[in-house]
C-alpha cells in the first residue's frame, strides 16, 4: 500500500503557541511509504540503529529485489529504502516481517529510539544502555497507547558520556555513575531520577503523559506543547509514582551538551575483539559497500551521524578493514575532507530541490582545502533543510542561481552570503564559515 506524503510543510509555531496542522502525522514508515520523484520511499526503524547480520542481509535483499539496490541511512540512525516500486508493499513487509524488523505493524513508525553507539564497547559510559534498548522497544511495542505517538517523537538512551543527549530527543534516559538514571523532558535542564532497572517503563509512562498533554494541542514533540518542560516533568513525576515507579528530583542542575559528540572514525579503544567506525558520506551505501561492512564482524550499529560501527572485528585485521573500507569510498580517519559533511537528496531523488545538492557538494569537497575545521556543514535542495544536524552547524541552501551560505548555532543563524560562482568559490565560502564557527 502506497500512501503520498503532502509535499507542503508543517509551519513552524511561535515559541508557546499550540502547533498549526493542515494535516495528520504524514512520517513515512515500513508500511506507510512516501513517493518521490525516484520513486516510492520506505523508512525502517531500527532502534538503537543495532543490526544483527541476519536482519542487514535482508535489508539489503529488500534493496535490491524492490529498490535501487543501496542503503540510505538516516539522521536517526534508521535506513530508507529508495526507488520502490508502486506494489511492494506486500512483499517489503514480509521481508522485514522475516527478520524482526517489523515487531508490531501498528508501532513500527514510533519505534524512534537512538542510543549511545559505542555502549559498551569503549568503557567511556557510565551505563551499558543496550539492555534499556531492548526492554524499552519492548514495552513500546506492547502499549496501546504508545501507538498515537507521531512518527517524529523520539527517545534517546544515553550511556552517561553525553552525545545522544545532545540531539533534543522528547525524552532521554541518561546513565549515572551509581547504575541509575536520569530522566529528561525535551531541553529542560530539571531531570528526574529513577533506578536503572525502572528506566525503560519511566520513559514509556513519560511519552504516554506526553500524550495526555498533547491531546488538546496536537502536538507531535514535547518543543511544541504551550507548557514549559519543566512543567511536563512534574505531571510525569506525579504519574510515575501513581504507576509505582520511584521517581524524584536529581538535586543538580544536568544542561543538555550543547554538541553531540560523534564516534571518531577509525578504531575504536576497547579490550576485546576490535570495533571500528566509518563514516559514509550523504549517507548513502552501495551494495557492495554494505556487505563489507556486514561480513567483517558480529554486529552493526547505525550512528545519528550517519556512520557505522562494526562490532566483533578480528583485532589482527582491523587495518586492513580500514584501508579496504577507506578505497571504496567511505571515511576511515579523521582527516578525510568528508568529515561533517551531509546532504539531503535534492535533484533528481525530490521535486521540491532546486539543485543536485549533493553533486554540487561533491565538487566544493573535491575543490576545498584539507584541514579545515570540523564543524558540520550541511547541503539543502530548499529551505525545508531535511535532515539537517543539531547545535552548530554551517549551513548551505540552494537558491535560484546559487547557494546561500550561514552559520547556525542552536536557534541563531547568522546572516547568510550567497555564492553565485564555481565550486572553488563556494568551498571557499563554505571553508571560511566552517573555520570562524570552530
Amino acid at each position: 500500500m502506497l500512501a503520498a506524503m503532502s509535499t507542503s510543510p508543517t509551519p513552524p509555531s511561535a515559541p508557546g503557541e499550540p502547533p498549526s496542522r493542515d494535516r495528520d502525522d504524514a512520517c513515512p514508515g515500513s508500511l506507510r511509504l512516501h513517493r518521490a520523484d525516484d520513486g516510492a520511499l520506505a523508512r525502517v526503524r531500527i532502534p538503537g540503529g543495532v543490526l544483527s547480520i541476519r536482519q542487514a542481509d535482508v535489508l539489503l535483499e529488500a534493496a535490491r529485489e524492490l529498490g535501487d539496490g543501496e542503503l540510505h541511512l538516516t539522521s536517526r540512525g534508521n535506513v530508507q529504502l529508495r526507488g520502490l516500486g508502486q506494489e511492494c508493499g506486500g512483499r517489503l513487509a514480509e521481508l522485514l516481517g522475516g527478520a524482526g524488523l517489523l515487531p508490531s505493524r501498528r508501532h513500527e513508525r514510533i519505534r524512534n529510539v537512538v542510543a549511545s553507539p559505542l555502549s559498551g564497547l569503549d568503557g567511556r559510559g557510565r551505563s551499558d544502555v543496550r539492555p534499556w534498548l531492548t526492554a524499552l522497544d519492548g514495552l513500546l511495542c506492547g502499549s496501546d497507547k504508545a501507538a498515537g505517538l507521531s512518527g517524529r517523537f523520539l527517545f534517546a538512551l544515553d550511556d552517561g558520556r553525553g552525545d545522544v543527549d545532545a540531539l533534543g530527543a522528547d525524552v532521554t534516559l541518561l546513565g549515572w555513575s551509581d547504575g541509575s538514571a536520569l530522566l529528561r523532558i525535551g531541553t529542560a535542564g530539571a531531570v528526574l531520577r529513577v533506578s536503572g532497572a525502572d528506566a525503560p517503563r519511566a520513559a514509556l509512562i513519560a511519552a504516554e503523559t506526553f500524550l495526555d498533554a498533547a491531546r488538546e494541542t496536537g502536538a507531535w514533540r514535547v518543543s511544541e506543547l504551550p507548557l514549559a518542560s519543566d512543567e511536563l516533568l512534574g505531571t510525569v513525576e506525579t504519574a510515575l509514582r501513581a504507576a509505582g515507579v520511584d521517581a524524584a528530583r536529581h538535586v543538580e542542575h544536568v544542561p543538555p551538551p550543547t554538541a553531540a559528540q560523534e564516534p571518531g572514525y577509525g578504531l575504536v579503544a576497547t579490550s576485546g575483539p576490535a570495533a571500528l567506525c566509518v563514516g559514509v558520506p550523504f549517507g548513502r551505501l552501495t551494495g557492495a559497500q554494505w556487505e563489507s561492512l556486514t561480513r567483517a564482524g558480529g554486529e552493526v550499529r547505525l550512528t545519528p551521524w550517519r556512520s557505522v560501527v562494526v562490532t566483533g572485528v578480528a583485532r589482527g585485521g582491523a587495518a586492513a578493514r580500514l584501508a579496504e573500507w577507506g578505497a571504496a569510498g567511505l571515511v576511515a580517519g579523521p582527516d578525510s575532507a568528508w568529515t561533517g559533511v551531509g546532504a539531503c537528496i535534492g535533484r533528481p531523488g525530490c521535486a521540491k530541490s532546486l539543485a543536485d545538492v549533493r553533486g554540487d557538494a561533491e565538487a566544493a569537497v573535491t575543490a576545498g582545502e584539507p584541514g579545515i575545521a570540523r564543524l558540520p556543514v550541511y547541503w539543502s535542495g530548499c529551505e525545508r533543510r531535511c535532515g539537517h544536524p543539531k547545535g552548530s552547524w554551517v549551513d548551505v541552501v540552494a537558491v535560484p542561481g546559487g547557494h546561500q551560505v550561514s552559520r547556525v548555532r542552536g536557534d541563531v543563524r547568522g546572516a547568510p552570503a550567497t555564492v553565485h560562482g564555481s565550486p572553488s568559490d563556494l568551498a571557499a565560502a563554505v571553508t571560511a564559515a566552517r573555520s570562524t564557527c570552530s
